[in-house]
């Protein structure tokens, strides 16, 4: 028993990094990307047919002075930031440049509305 204890700390510590999950995909401006996802006629019956997701992403491409970053997987689903992550991708930003399309790799926890990113790499 006493050495079921002194493992119990270890164990936690390997469970709680089982939570980690990874995600690729576009990273782009939060705040634009959702004014475009909720730019539609509510009278559309098609709206997810008549929509380009890959022009919305280009369109939000963040810059220099965004604060609110999203992941768009390419599945189409799409994960705001947590405000480290947030911190994260906006020296990812700063350090690479201007780019067309940001391709990226994140790693980090689902929580409730947000993703709590650990790394983001730039895509290979």
């Amino acid at each position: 028993m006493p050495g079921l204890l002194r493992l119990a700390p270890i164990l936690v510590l390997f469970c709680s990094a089982g939570f980690a999950d990874s995600w690729s995909g576009a990273l782009v401006n939060s705040h634009c990307y959702n004014s475009l996802e909720r730019n539609h006629n509510p009278h559309d019956t098609l709206g997810y047919v008549d929509r380009d997701r890959y022009s919305e992403i280009q369109y939000c491409s963040p810059n220099t002075k965004t604060k609110s970053f999203e992941l768009v997987t390419d599945d189409g689903q799409a994960l705001k930031f947590d405000a480290a992550g947030n911190a994260q991708a906006a020296a990812l930003v700063q350090k690479t440049g201007k780019q067309a399309l940001w391709k990226v790799n994140v790693t980090g926890e689902p929580a409730k509305n947000v993703l709590k990113v650990d790394s983001i790499s730039l895509a290979q």
